[in-house]
């Protein structure tokens, strides 16, 4: 099933989530959510995170909660939103602090792929929702799947950087075991919380510092007016 899912090297490493009873149940509840209800993302779109950064890519993981729940947002790619779609107020407070801390001008977009093409893994512990519902796909299955590839990351060999917002990230720092990699945690950049901690945190130098010291090229958070489309 993976290799007919995942066309790139996560395919293998991930055989064996995708066998689990956990996983099998999950799939037969998606087939029923996607023929009865309004669910996001589109389904060709919810392994998007694993399509565009394959393994031997990931330099960063940026963990999210669950997939925007509003039309034309979801993707598939924690924190990002569909073009033409505005940044949602997460993603406004991300692309502050980013401009406090390297000085770059947020675009008028929310569409985060050139970061996932660099090498930015940005996943979310649950990768599909029902339309205006959040967190309702929780507890069917996702959490172990994507428990699967943070341990699959955790065992690379090149050195990564884990960022951690808010509490539900958090909750997945005991899989990070392997001490070659860096964790960086902070409050979620929600409206709610973005005040407590995460404005100042300055996580995009902190990220590149830790790459360049171990000999890993940085990642260009500039993120192009222009689309960029993904190979796969």
């Amino acid at each position: 099933m993976a290799k007919e899912i995942l066309h790139n090297d996560w395919a293998p490493l991930l055989q064996s989530a995708f066998e689990t009873e956990s996983y099998k149940q999950l799939r037969a509840f998606l087939i029923n959510e996607y023929r009865t209800r309004k669910i996001h993302p589109g389904m060709y779109d919810i392994f998007n995170a694993l399509h565009w950064t394959p393994y031997h890519n990931v330099k960063v993981v940026i963990l999210g909660q669950d997939p925007y729940h509003g039309d034309n947002q979801a993707h598939g790619l924690s924190f990002s939103v569909l073009r033409p779609t505005p940044p949602p107020p997460s993603l406004v407070n991300i692309y502050k602090e980013l401009h406090d801390d390297l000085g770059i001008q947020p675009p008028t977009h929310g569409d985060l792929t050139a970061w996932a093409l660099q090498g930015v893994l940005l996943l979310n512990t649950v990768l599909t929702v029902r339309h205006a519902q959040a967190n309702s796909h929780q507890g069917k299955g996702w959490e172990a799947f994507t428990d699967a590839v943070i341990r699959c990351v955790n065992d690379k060999t090149d050195p990564v950087v884990f960022v951690l917002w808010g509490r539900n990230a958090k909750s997945k720092m005991n899989l990070i075991t392997n001490p070659i990699h860096l964790v960086l945690t902070a409050p979620h950049p929600s409206p709610l919380s973005a005040y407590s901690g995460f404005f100042g945190s300055r996580p995009f130098s902190k990220i590149n510092a830790f790459l360049q010291a171990h000999g890993r090229t940085p990642i260009d958070w500039r993120i192009p007016e222009q689309p960029v489309k993904p190979t796969d």
